[in-house]
């Protein structure tokens, strides 16, 4: 019983912790735009308006986002991106933080490609995501190879497997389903995957 509780907190601790630092972050996210914007509104209109602020944080993610898809904003934002990475302690927080979001996107072309399994001789099947496939050379010639992303506890923590390619099946999932069910402790596997 006391393996049980243990095992259950524990799981809710590392789903809970990293979705209450996403809310928080959203949070403080629109707490200092409201508080830099409430003001300017105030003068500007005469009378304040609740929400208002609220609602220029949403605009203004959303304008960054039409920004950043269109070819011009992108380049305009990889440069100012470039300047603020010469700032080391900057560059030192942002770029691995910035990857690890990018990981999750669906957007991205450098996160999670596909789902994927891979079989261990002693423990079964591990769910996986695809990062990277590259080749190496033992002096045999080119043999394939791919990079995996295993979360452990939870999404945010897990270990890169290195296998060969032919000991990785991909079955019919997306990468959201796989998202999900790893947040869900396996919950939301489907009845049957087709290979």
């Amino acid at each position: 019983m006391w393996l049980w509780l243990r095992r259950r907190f524990l799981t809710g601790f590392f789903v809970t912790v990293p979705l209450f630092i996403s809310v928080a972050a959203l949070v403080w996210i629109f707490d200092v735009v409201d508080g830099l914007t409430t003001p300017l509104y105030d003068r500007l209109l005469g009378r304040r308006i609740p929400g208002l602020g609220t609602l220029s944080t949403a605009v203004a993610i959303m304008l960054v986002g039409v920004v950043a898809t269109n070819v011009f904003g992108r380049r305009l934002l990889a440069r100012g991106e470039e300047i603020l990475l010469h700032v080391p302690v900057f560059k030192t927080i942002y770029s691995p933080l910035k990857q690890l979001i990018a990981a999750f996107s669906p957007e991205s072309e450098s996160g999670f490609k596909r789902v994927v399994l891979i079989e261990h001789a002693t423990r079964g099947y591990s769910i996986g995501f695809l990062t990277r496939e590259f080749t190496i050379d033992r002096g045999k010639g080119p043999e394939a190879m791919l990079a995996i992303y295993v979360p452990t506890n939870n999404l945010y923590l897990g270990d890169v497997v290195v296998c060969a390619r032919d000991r990785a099946v991909f079955p019919d999932l997306s990468v959201e389903e796989g998202i999900r069910i790893f947040l869900t402790g396996g919950v939301a596997l489907p009845p049957s995957l087709r290979l």
